[in-house]
Protein backbone atom coordinates (compact mmCIF):
# COMPACT_ATOMS: atom_id res chain seq x y z
CA UNK A 1 0.00 0.00 0.00
CA UNK A 2 2.83 2.33 0.77
CA UNK A 3 3.87 1.88 -3.08
CA UNK A 4 0.88 2.12 -4.55
CA UNK A 5 0.17 5.53 -2.50
CA UNK A 6 4.03 6.85 -3.38
CA UNK A 7 3.23 6.11 -7.24
CA UNK A 8 -0.01 8.01 -6.71
CA UNK A 9 1.54 10.99 -5.77
CA UNK A 10 4.18 11.06 -8.38
CA UNK A 11 1.39 10.36 -10.62
CA UNK A 12 -0.87 13.19 -9.42
CA UNK A 13 2.69 15.82 -9.33
CA UNK A 14 3.31 14.59 -13.18
CA UNK A 15 -0.49 16.20 -13.74
CA UNK A 16 -0.84 19.06 -15.92
CA UNK A 17 -2.45 22.23 -13.69
CA UNK A 18 -5.84 22.68 -14.28
CA UNK A 19 -6.03 19.75 -16.53
CA UNK A 20 -9.50 17.83 -17.50
CA UNK A 21 -10.71 15.31 -19.39
CA UNK A 22 -9.78 11.49 -19.65
CA UNK A 23 -6.81 11.58 -18.69
CA UNK A 24 -7.26 11.97 -14.52
CA UNK A 25 -9.80 9.36 -15.02
CA UNK A 26 -8.20 6.72 -16.49
CA UNK A 27 -5.25 7.35 -13.45
CA UNK A 28 -7.56 7.18 -10.88
CA UNK A 29 -8.97 3.99 -12.06
CA UNK A 30 -5.41 3.10 -12.29
CA UNK A 31 -4.74 3.94 -8.99
CA UNK A 32 -7.62 1.87 -7.89
CA UNK A 33 -6.20 -1.30 -10.32
CA UNK A 34 -2.90 -0.84 -8.47
CA UNK A 35 -4.27 -0.79 -4.85
CA UNK A 36 -6.07 -3.71 -5.58
CA UNK A 37 -3.23 -5.81 -6.87
CA UNK A 38 -1.50 -4.92 -3.30
CA UNK A 39 -4.10 -5.58 -1.23
CA UNK A 40 -4.44 -9.56 -3.12
CA UNK A 41 -0.73 -9.79 -3.22
CA UNK A 42 -0.85 -10.04 0.56
CA UNK A 43 -4.55 -12.50 0.89
CA UNK A 44 -3.55 -14.71 -2.13
CA UNK A 45 -1.28 -16.89 0.01
CA UNK A 46 -1.93 -19.15 2.61
CA UNK A 47 0.98 -20.94 4.78
CA UNK A 48 0.12 -24.09 6.20
CA UNK A 49 2.57 -24.97 9.16
CA UNK A 50 3.64 -28.31 10.20
CA UNK A 51 1.48 -30.77 11.81
CA UNK A 52 -1.57 -28.90 10.38
CA UNK A 53 -4.21 -28.75 7.86
CA UNK A 54 -5.92 -26.17 5.91
CA UNK A 55 -9.82 -27.25 4.81
CA UNK A 56 -10.95 -23.92 2.29
CA UNK A 57 -14.58 -22.65 2.20
CA UNK A 58 -15.97 -21.01 -0.82
CA UNK A 59 -18.24 -18.31 -0.99
CA UNK A 60 -20.40 -20.05 -3.68
CA UNK A 61 -19.21 -23.46 -3.80
CA UNK A 62 -19.20 -23.86 0.44
CA UNK A 63 -16.97 -26.44 1.60
CA UNK A 64 -14.50 -27.77 -0.59
CA UNK A 65 -13.64 -31.05 -0.26
CA UNK A 66 -9.59 -31.16 -1.06
CA UNK A 67 -7.76 -30.44 2.01
CA UNK A 68 -4.36 -28.80 1.91
CA UNK A 69 -1.60 -30.26 3.03
CA UNK A 70 1.78 -28.32 4.88
CA UNK A 71 2.91 -25.83 2.78
CA UNK A 72 2.01 -22.33 0.56
CA UNK A 73 -1.08 -22.15 -1.19
CA UNK A 74 -2.90 -19.71 -3.43
CA UNK A 75 -6.40 -18.36 -2.39
CA UNK A 76 -8.72 -16.12 -4.11
CA UNK A 77 -9.28 -12.89 -1.15
CA UNK A 78 -12.83 -12.87 -0.64
CA UNK A 79 -14.30 -15.40 -2.33
CA UNK A 80 -12.05 -17.98 -0.15
CA UNK A 81 -11.04 -18.61 3.44
CA UNK A 82 -8.94 -21.21 4.89
CA UNK A 83 -9.67 -23.04 8.12
CA UNK A 84 -6.83 -24.43 10.08
CA UNK A 85 -6.54 -27.34 11.84
CA UNK A 86 -4.07 -29.17 14.11
CA UNK A 87 -4.00 -32.39 13.10
CA UNK A 88 -1.09 -33.45 15.94
CA UNK A 89 -2.29 -35.41 19.01
CA UNK A 90 -3.28 -33.79 22.00
CA UNK A 91 -3.57 -35.08 25.36
CA UNK A 92 -6.81 -34.35 27.30
CA UNK A 93 -8.09 -35.09 30.95
CA UNK A 94 -11.37 -35.87 31.47
CA UNK A 95 -12.93 -36.16 35.44
CA UNK A 96 -16.22 -38.42 35.68
CA UNK A 97 -18.59 -39.44 38.84
CA UNK A 98 -19.90 -42.44 38.18
CA UNK A 99 -21.52 -45.37 39.99
CA UNK A 100 -20.56 -49.18 40.38
CA UNK A 101 -22.22 -52.41 40.41
CA UNK A 102 -22.55 -52.26 44.08
CA UNK A 103 -24.00 -48.85 44.03
CA UNK A 104 -20.47 -46.96 45.59
CA UNK A 105 -19.42 -43.35 44.06
CA UNK A 106 -16.61 -43.71 41.68
CA UNK A 107 -14.42 -40.53 40.56
CA UNK A 108 -12.18 -41.66 37.49
CA UNK A 109 -10.07 -39.35 35.68
CA UNK A 110 -9.15 -40.60 32.11
CA UNK A 111 -6.12 -39.09 29.56
CA UNK A 112 -7.24 -39.23 25.89
CA UNK A 113 -5.09 -38.79 23.19
CA UNK A 114 -6.80 -37.49 20.22
CA UNK A 115 -6.43 -35.96 16.82
CA UNK A 116 -8.97 -35.59 13.78
CA UNK A 117 -8.82 -38.13 10.61
CA UNK A 118 -7.24 -35.37 7.64
CA UNK A 119 -9.46 -37.42 5.18
CA UNK A 120 -12.85 -36.48 6.67
CA UNK A 121 -11.40 -32.66 7.76
CA UNK A 122 -14.24 -31.44 5.68
CA UNK A 123 -17.04 -33.14 7.41
CA UNK A 124 -15.39 -32.17 10.88
CA UNK A 125 -15.36 -29.23 10.04
CA UNK A 126 -19.36 -28.83 8.58
CA UNK A 127 -20.94 -30.88 11.41
CA UNK A 128 -19.01 -30.35 14.50
CA UNK A 129 -16.68 -26.97 13.73
CA UNK A 130 -12.82 -26.20 14.68
CA UNK A 131 -13.73 -27.17 18.41
CA UNK A 132 -14.59 -30.37 17.74
CA UNK A 133 -13.27 -32.13 20.89
CA UNK A 134 -14.58 -30.02 22.99
CA UNK A 135 -18.12 -30.98 21.51
CA UNK A 136 -17.67 -34.88 21.47
CA UNK A 137 -15.05 -36.13 23.62
CA UNK A 138 -16.32 -35.21 27.12
CA UNK A 139 -20.11 -36.52 26.05
CA UNK A 140 -18.85 -39.85 24.42
CA UNK A 141 -16.18 -40.55 27.26
CA UNK A 142 -19.21 -40.27 30.27
CA UNK A 143 -21.33 -42.15 28.00
CA UNK A 144 -18.57 -44.88 27.95
CA UNK A 145 -17.68 -44.48 31.44
CA UNK A 146 -20.68 -44.89 32.66
CA UNK A 147 -21.81 -48.20 30.69
CA UNK A 148 -18.44 -49.68 31.60
CA UNK A 149 -17.89 -49.06 35.91
CA UNK A 150 -21.81 -50.03 36.07
CA UNK A 151 -20.38 -53.93 35.11
CA UNK A 152 -17.96 -54.14 38.01
CA UNK A 153 -18.03 -53.73 42.18
CA UNK A 154 -15.80 -51.62 43.68
CA UNK A 155 -12.78 -54.10 44.70
CA UNK A 156 -13.04 -55.19 40.94
CA UNK A 157 -12.32 -51.87 40.36
CA UNK A 158 -9.09 -51.78 41.91
CA UNK A 159 -8.16 -55.64 41.61
CA UNK A 160 -8.97 -55.24 37.79
CA UNK A 161 -7.82 -52.20 36.98
CA UNK A 162 -6.24 -53.37 33.66
CA UNK A 163 -8.73 -55.27 32.11
CA UNK A 164 -10.94 -52.44 33.08
CA UNK A 165 -8.72 -49.56 30.99
CA UNK A 166 -8.71 -52.33 28.25
CA UNK A 167 -12.44 -52.68 27.54
CA UNK A 168 -13.19 -48.57 28.29
CA UNK A 169 -10.42 -47.78 25.39
CA UNK A 170 -11.84 -50.50 22.99
CA UNK A 171 -14.95 -48.90 23.63
CA UNK A 172 -13.96 -44.90 23.34
CA UNK A 173 -11.85 -45.94 20.31
CA UNK A 174 -15.14 -47.26 18.59
CA UNK A 175 -17.41 -44.43 20.07
CA UNK A 176 -14.93 -42.06 18.53
CA UNK A 177 -14.68 -43.02 15.34
CA UNK A 178 -18.41 -42.40 14.62
CA UNK A 179 -16.59 -38.82 14.82
CA UNK A 180 -14.04 -39.12 12.30
CA UNK A 181 -11.50 -39.18 16.00
CA UNK A 182 -8.68 -40.91 16.90
CA UNK A 183 -7.46 -42.21 19.84
CA UNK A 184 -3.84 -43.08 20.27
CA UNK A 185 -4.21 -43.61 24.38
CA UNK A 186 -6.76 -43.80 27.04
CA UNK A 187 -5.81 -44.30 30.16
CA UNK A 188 -7.04 -43.90 33.55
CA UNK A 189 -5.09 -41.92 35.85
CA UNK A 190 -7.06 -41.57 38.64
CA UNK A 191 -9.42 -43.84 40.80
CA UNK A 192 -11.09 -43.01 43.81
CA UNK A 193 -14.31 -43.33 46.06
CA UNK A 194 -16.64 -42.05 48.12
CA UNK A 195 -15.79 -40.77 51.53
CA UNK A 196 -18.38 -43.29 53.27
CA UNK A 197 -16.59 -46.75 51.28
CA UNK A 198 -13.22 -45.46 52.37
CA UNK A 199 -14.18 -45.52 56.22
CA UNK A 200 -15.54 -48.68 55.81
CA UNK A 201 -12.64 -50.18 53.79
CA UNK A 202 -10.31 -48.95 56.71
CA UNK A 203 -12.64 -49.80 59.16
CA UNK A 204 -12.81 -53.65 57.17
CA UNK A 205 -8.73 -53.30 57.37
CA UNK A 206 -8.23 -52.15 61.00
CA UNK A 207 -10.72 -55.30 61.92
CA UNK A 208 -9.04 -57.69 59.74
CA UNK A 209 -5.95 -56.31 61.75
CA UNK A 210 -7.31 -57.40 64.72
CA UNK A 211 -8.79 -60.67 64.16
CA UNK A 212 -5.35 -61.97 62.73
CA UNK A 213 -3.43 -60.12 66.30
CA UNK A 214 -6.08 -62.37 68.00
CA UNK A 215 -5.34 -65.25 66.14
CA UNK A 216 -1.22 -65.08 66.86
CA UNK A 217 -2.55 -64.59 70.63
CA UNK A 218 -4.74 -68.06 70.79
CA UNK A 219 -2.15 -69.65 68.21
CA UNK A 220 0.80 -68.37 71.08
CA UNK A 221 -1.48 -69.71 73.88
CA UNK A 222 -1.81 -72.51 72.17
CA UNK A 223 1.95 -73.72 71.56
CA UNK A 224 2.75 -72.10 75.22
CA UNK A 225 0.21 -75.31 76.41
CA UNK A 226 1.61 -77.49 74.37
CA UNK A 227 5.17 -76.64 75.76
CA UNK A 228 4.17 -76.88 79.37
CA UNK A 229 2.32 -80.30 78.45
CA UNK A 230 5.31 -81.09 77.01
CA UNK A 231 7.96 -80.33 79.51
CA UNK A 232 5.55 -81.93 82.26
CA UNK A 233 5.69 -85.52 80.20
CA UNK A 234 9.32 -85.14 80.23
CA UNK A 235 9.50 -84.71 83.91
CA UNK A 236 7.17 -87.30 84.78
CA UNK A 237 9.50 -89.69 82.66
CA UNK A 238 12.27 -88.64 84.28
CA UNK A 239 10.89 -89.05 87.80
CA UNK A 240 9.91 -93.20 86.59
CA UNK A 241 12.86 -93.69 85.34
CA UNK A 242 14.52 -92.43 88.60
CA UNK A 243 12.22 -94.75 90.37
CA UNK A 244 13.10 -97.52 88.33
CA UNK A 245 16.53 -96.53 88.92
CA UNK A 246 16.41 -96.97 92.40
CA UNK A 247 13.75 -100.29 92.41
CA UNK A 248 16.60 -101.85 90.37
CA UNK A 249 19.83 -100.79 92.20
CA UNK A 250 20.08 -99.50 95.77
CA UNK A 251 23.19 -97.87 95.30
CA UNK A 252 21.90 -94.85 93.18
CA UNK A 253 21.01 -92.91 96.18
CA UNK A 254 24.13 -93.67 97.57
CA UNK A 255 25.50 -92.39 93.99
CA UNK A 256 23.19 -89.09 93.77
CA UNK A 257 24.15 -88.03 97.07
CA UNK A 258 28.14 -88.67 96.50
CA UNK A 259 27.08 -86.34 93.13
CA UNK A 260 25.64 -83.52 95.42
CA UNK A 261 28.98 -84.17 98.12
CA UNK A 262 30.92 -83.13 95.32
CA UNK A 263 29.20 -80.15 94.33
CA UNK A 264 28.64 -78.68 97.26
CA UNK A 265 32.42 -79.34 98.31
CA UNK A 266 32.69 -77.46 94.75
CA UNK A 267 30.94 -74.88 95.54
CA UNK A 268 32.85 -74.09 99.22
CA UNK A 269 36.22 -74.47 97.71
CA UNK A 270 35.39 -71.28 95.33
CA UNK A 271 34.00 -68.95 98.03
CA UNK A 272 35.97 -66.58 99.95
CA UNK A 273 33.47 -67.17 102.98
CA UNK A 274 34.19 -69.42 105.75
CA UNK A 275 32.34 -72.17 106.57
CA UNK A 276 32.10 -74.18 109.86
CA UNK A 277 30.87 -77.47 109.05
CA UNK A 278 30.20 -79.91 111.99
CA UNK A 279 32.45 -83.48 111.86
Amino acid sequence: MDKVREMMQRLSQNMPAGGGGALPKVLGVSALGLAGIAYGGGNCLVNVEGGHRVVMFHRFGGVQQRVRAEGTHIIVPWFQRAIDYDVRAKPRMIQSMTGSKDLQMVNISLRVLSRPEVAHLPQIYRELGTDYDERVLPSIVNEVLKAVVAQYNAAQLITMREAVSRKIRALLVQRAADFHIVLDDVSITHLSFGKEYTAAVEAKQVAAQEAERARFIVDKAKQEKRSTMIRAEGEAKSAQLIGDAVRDNPGYIQLRRLEAAREIAGTLSKSTNKVNVRA
